[in-house]
Formats: structure tokens, C-alpha cells, sequence
């Protein structure tokens, strides 16, 4: 069958040079999949024997004696040739437009339309001019637009949709037709098939906007690898989707009930500020900072699963670090207004400040949860009217973040290690040591880090080998072409231990020098030290595990603690309410109770009065009975008068 093609070959190398002006993610596209395509391009069918579909504008003569062929442009083209304005372009209609042909001197040759029509993907492909009737509207208006600031679809399309423009702006235009193209991947089932309305492999989307929302669903497919390429699998049940409620939504949702909580029971309207001295205040003022920027800069380079990302930790230093750090300072004097204390209005003001701008932060990718939040911290209209917060509003301290950050991590490895050896974080323990070169820039946080992972004090140490060795793991790949046939040797010097460290940061092993890739330092702990390597591998945390009397009393004492708190959130206790309080406790656990009877009393807002026995059975006590570490307990309290 005779086609009609569009000439690709006469541009192939043209369009390979506009492919090199588009910023493709994932970056790989560009010279990979779609530029070997573009290298390979032959030319291109554009026509359909078909009925149906957008008529080719061609007409040719109908006596080969007389050859001829017009292209049209126009509807005005048209009403000049065959002295009628057609108002149907497709066929029958525009196959009757038949006129006779200019060079058969006798009129009997005639001018008759060809029966293709168009390939869809060439409709496809002149998308960016089509949609605005561009050349004969809005020429100003497309002239500033193109090309496109972005374009989005799976990585196919790289043969398809992206292929058909770039060839179309190419030969019109001599441009590329969009500047940056999200090329995402596929979304599977656990057993890697795609998604498919027969086999019903997938969950059902009314399901989970309605348990989880729709934003869990929208997180869980911008935050993937998918919009990097790769290919995503969901599970028929949607458990992944509910990680994104846990980890991200819910978060959100807590940080902003726990303001509200407390400021609503101190009277309080905070406001937005950034000038808060305090230490913690600084560091999340300046991480919201660094949050700022760190999603701008992935917006700007089209990297929405690192916007993602950016977010995600920032959510975890506000709620596990920022807030709980803080807390004391926000139940300061509860139920007094907050003016009374200049910590405590720093505290609402600067946990304030960070929500509001976190929600506009976010609001692009949780566009739901950010907007009911924001209504109800700030009283406004909408968040998604609200401008882009700038980053210069807020201080710049980046060394403050990286010291913090890194105290962060020491408390994550020293809670680990407790996981691993069963030790519940109530209990306190005596010390926590953390070694490494340049463990010093922690000393202004000890008692942070002390308190958070419960230890009696925290010692910095350079002297990193009384408790780990470095070994050294060598990059055969990165050093082989170098090396050559010493390769091996190198290998086995560094298994051996024999290399030695430079100041530069670089490696001395069998008399050559590694740097970079070309190595890793691993830490490994000796035997019988409790310890955890930092994820630098840089410093390694060491935790005493030993348990003494008063040690183990504590834990006890911090246990029933906990049981209370369990129970006044049972008795619909507001967070100030005072209590009275008395407790039925084990045995083992009476001599802890009595000896930190003023800590639970206070930890607790129960009144000095705190009863170590049974409670009076005619004072309205409630009784309830609760587990707390393996052991039964009885918590019977009232709110006082």
C-alpha cells in the first residue's frame, strides 16, 4: 500500500541536538532510550486507509497526464480554490470539495482529495500549537509559551506522544516542544503484572480515599521511584498506602493537635515569628529554612519524589525531636497564660511559625490535610491562595542544623541499641559514650541526647579505637581499570588490615592512594562492646547496659508514670486537669513507688497527697485496672477540686 510520510530522516540530527537543550527525568532518557531512538528515526508514515479520523489535506489530480498535488493550510485556502467554506472537515464532506485541475488546458482533469487520513499520533503531536488554533489565534500567546515548561507521561511515550511532538516542533519550529519531561514508570501489582480492570489486581480507589485518604495515595505515588522512572508495585490491600498515613499525614495531623491542645488550654494566639533564642527554637527555625530550599531546588529540577523526601525528614525532626524536646516547655505553669513565661511563648510561637510554613510547603503534594489545617491554625481563606514562603524570612544556621542533626542520629543508634538488647527506653541507664574525631561539635548537646535516650550523662571520646576498628572495603570496579593486575593485592592488604589513613581523607594501601569511590571505612565494633556505628561511619555510640538498684527503681517509677498518663487520657482528662491519685502496686514495685513519690506526683499532676494503697472507697475515685511492663496495677484517681 503507497503511504505518505513525513520526512524525519531530512531532521534526525537537528532533533538530536534540540534533545540535548530538554532536561529529562529521569536524566538517563535524554541520551539513552529517547536519543538512541531519535538516532535510529526513519521516516514517518502519517497516513490510515480509514474512515474515520482527520482527513490528510492533500489533494492530487485525478489524470496522471496531468500531474499535480495541493497541500491546504487553511479554511481560507480552501474557500479561494474551490469557492466554498467547508464547516465539516471530515469525510464525506470534505471529500466532495472536488475542483478542476489548473494544468489540463481542457478542463476534463480534476482535483480530487486522497481517501487517507491522519496517523492519531500526528494529531497528537501538534498538541502545543492545535489547542490554541495557533497560527490563526492567540500567535502572541503561543509564541511566549512555547515550549512547554514541563510535560508528564510513562516512559512508552518516549516512542509515542514525546516522540511525535519533538518531530513536529523540530520541522516547524526548529525548537525542542517542551523544556522538561517527567518520564514515570509503570504501576504494578505484588506479582509485577500492571494493573489490569480484568484481573481486578489492584485496590479499590474509593476504598482508600475514603480509609486513608486521598492524599495517602497521592504521597505514595509522587514520593515513589515511579516519577524517576522505575516501576511501582501496590498491594491489593493498600498497606503501603497506610505507611504514608503513619509516617507522613498523621504527623502532620498530631504536630497541629498538639499545638492546638496546649494553646487553647492556655488561652494562647500564637504568632509568626522568628526571633526565638532558645537552642531548639534556632535549630527547627533554621531546618524549616533548609526545608525551604531543599524543596525549591527539587521543584526546580523537576524532582517531586525529592521534594518528597525533603519533606519527610523535616516532619520527623519537628515531631520526634522539636515537639518532644519541647514538651516540658508547653506544660510549663498549665492553664497560665503563656505571657507569663518568655520560653513557653517562644515555644508557640516558633512551633507556629514552622506549621504554618511547613503547610505551604507542602501543600502541592498533600494538598487536603495541608488545607484543613491550615484554615484552622491560621483562620484563613485558603493555603492554596497563600504565597510561596520565602527562605530569607528565616535565620540561616547551617552549622546549628548539622550538629543538631547529628545529636539526632546518636540518639537514633542509642535507641537501637536498646531495642536490641530489650531495654525499654523508661529505663534509665548510666552512661552513653560517643566516640569519633569530631564528636566534640555534640558538647553543647549532651543533656539533650541525655535525656532523650534516658542515660545519667554522655561522654564524648576521640579515642574511637578502644571500641571499633576500621576496616577497609575496596571498589574493585572503580580501581581495577587503574590498578591493573594489583588490584588483588590491594584487596587483600585491606582485608588484612594493612593501610593507613592520610589527613586528606584518602587511603595508603600497598603503596597506592585511594580516594573517593575508589574505598570505604567500615567501622566494626569489638567484641563485647554494646555499641552502633553512625551511618558516616565516622563515630560509633556505646551504651553501658549495667542496671544498679537505683537505676532500676527509676524504671519503675517511670513506668507508673506511664500507666497514669494512660489512664487520665482514658478518663477524658484534659491536659491540665490536677488529680488525686492513689495506686495499688506489685510487691517488687512499692519500695521504687515510695522513693520517687514526688517525681510521679509531678509527672503526673497528681497532688502531693498521692496515695500508695488502695483508694478511699467514698471519694469518687475511679478505679482502673492496667498493664504496664509485665505487671498489674491499679490506678484509681479523680480530678481535684
Amino acid at each position: 500500500m503507497s503511504s505518505w510520510f513525513v520526512k524525519v530522516t531530512a531532521i534526525r540530527e537537528r532533533m538530536v541536538e534540540l534533545n540535548r537543550e530538554i532536561n529529562w527525568v529521569p536524566g538517563h532518557i535524554r541520551d539513552g532510550l529517547f536519543g538512541k531512538w531519535l538516532e535510529g528515526a526513519r521516516d514517518w508514515s502519517i497516513s490510515r486507509n480509514r474512515f474515520w479520523g482527520s482527513p490528510i489535506p492533500v489533494w492530487v489530480s485525478d489524470d496522471p497526464r496531468f500531474p499535480r498535488i495541493d497541500v491546504y493550510g487553511s479554511l481560507d485556502e480552501l474557500e479561494r480554490d474551490f469557492g466554498v467554506r467547508p464547516d465539516d472537515l471530515h469525510r464525506p464532506g470534505i471529500d466532495a470539495l472536488v475542483r478542476p485541475n489548473p494544468d489540463d488546458p481542457s478542463g476534463a482533469a480534476m482535483m480530487r482529495r486522497v481517501p487517507d487520513v491522519l496517523d492519531c499520533w500526528f494529531e497528537s503531536g501538534s498538541m502545543p500549537f492545535a489547542q490554541v488554533h495557533y497560527p490563526f489565534e492567540n500567535r502572541d500567546w503561543f509564541e511566549n509559551h512555547f515550549p512547554a515548561d514541563f510535560i508528564v507521561e510513562y516512559v512508552a511515550q518516549t516512542r509515542g506522544w514525546f516522540y511525535t511532538m519533538h518531530v513536529l516542533a523540530t520541522a516547524l519550529f526548529d525548537r525542542p516542544p517542551f523544556q522538561n519531561c517527567i518520564c514515570h514508570g509503570v504501576v504494578l501489582d505484588e506479582n509485577a503484572q500492571k494493573l489490569s480492570k480484568r484481573l481486578k489486581n489492584y485496590p479499590s480507589p474509593e476504598e482508600i480515599f475514603s480509609t486513608y485518604g486521598a492524599d495517602a495515595l497521592r504521597w505514595f505515588l509522587v514520593s515513589s521511584g515511579i516519577l524517576r522512572g522505575h516501576d511501582l508495585q501496590i498491594d491489593r490491600e493498600g498497606q503501603a498506602i497506610r505507611e504514608v498515613v503513619r509516617l507522613v499525614t498523621k504527623p502532620i495531623w498530631n504536630a497541629w493537635y498538639f499545638f492546638s491542645l496546649y494553646a487553647n488550654a492556655d488561652g494562647v494566639r500564637a504568632t509568626h515569628r522568628s526571633d526565638a533564642n532558645g537552642v531548639l527554637d534556632r535549630y527547627i527555625l533554621a531546618k524549616t529554612r533548609a526545608l525551604i530550599e531543599g524543596v525549591e531546588r527539587a521543584f526546580d529540577a523537576y524532582d517531586i519524589p525529592g521534594a518528597c523526601a525533603e519533606i519527610a525528614g523535616f516532619i520527623d525532626a519537628l515531631n520526634n525531636w522539636y515537639i518532644r524536646r519541647s514538651r516540658d516547655r508547653f506544660w510549663a505553669e498549665p492553664g497560665a497564660a503563656a505571657e507569663g513565661s518568655a520560653d513557653k511563648r517562644d515555644a508557640y510561637d516558633t512551633l507556629y511559625t514552622v506549621l504554618v510554613t511547613l503547610l505551604r510547603v507542602a501543600s502541592p503534594l498533600l494538598p487536603l490535610v495541608t488545607e484543613e489545617i491550615h484554615r484552622g491554625l491560621t483562620g484563613e481563606e485558603s493555603v492554596h491562595l497563600c504565597d510561596w514562603p520565602s527562605a530569607e524570612a528565616l535565620p540561616a544556621d547551617a552549622g546549628l542544623v548539622r550538629a543538631m542533626d547529628g545529636a539526632r542520629e546518636v540518639c537514633s543508634a542509642a535507641l537501637a541499641l536498646r531495642r536490641t538488647h530489650d531495654l525499654r527506653v523508661r529505663q534509665p541507664l548510666r552512661t552513653l559514650i560517643v566516640a569519633g574525631a569530631e564528636v566534640e561539635s555534640l558538647r553543647p548537646f549532651v543533656e539533650l541526647v541525655a535525656d532523650e535516650v534516658n542515660v545519667k550523662s554522655v561522654e564524648l571520646s576521640a579515642e574511637i579505637d578502644r571500641y571499633a576498628a576500621f576496616r577497609l572495603q575496596v571498589n574493585a570496579r572503580a580501581v581495577g581499570k587503574r590498578l591493573g593486575g594489583k588490584t588483588q593485592s590491594v584487596i587483600a592488604a585491606a582485608k588484612a588490615g594493612r593501610f593507613s589513613r592520610e589527613p586528606d581523607g584518602s587511603v595508603r594501601v600497598e603503596g597506592e592512594v585511594l580516594r573517593g569511590d575508589d574505598f570505604a571505612l567500615l567501622l566494626e565494633p569489638r567484641e563485647g562492646v554494646a555499641c552502633q556505628p553512625l551511618a558516616a561511619n565516622d563515630a560509633i555510640v556505646i551504651l553501658e547496659l549495667a542496671i544498679d538498684e537505683e537505676l532500676a527503681h527509676e524504671g519503675v517509677a517511670r513506668d507508673v508514670v506511664r500507666a497514669v498518663q494512660q489512664v487520665r487520657r482514658e478518663a477524658g482528662l484534659h491536659v491540665s486537669d490536677r488529680i488525686l491519685l492513689a495506686l495499688e502496686l506489685p510487691e517488687d514495685w512499692r519500695d521504687a513507688a515510695g522513693r520517687f513519690r514526688s517525681y510521679i506526683a509531678e509527672q503526673t499532676l497528681a497532688t502531693p497527697e498521692l496515695t500508695l494503697g488502695p483508694a478511699p472507697d467514698d471519694a469518687g475515685y475511679a478505679s482502673h485496672v492496667t498493664e504496664m511492663s509485665g505487671e498489674s496495677l491499679r490506678v484509681a484517681l479523680r480530678r481535684a477540686s
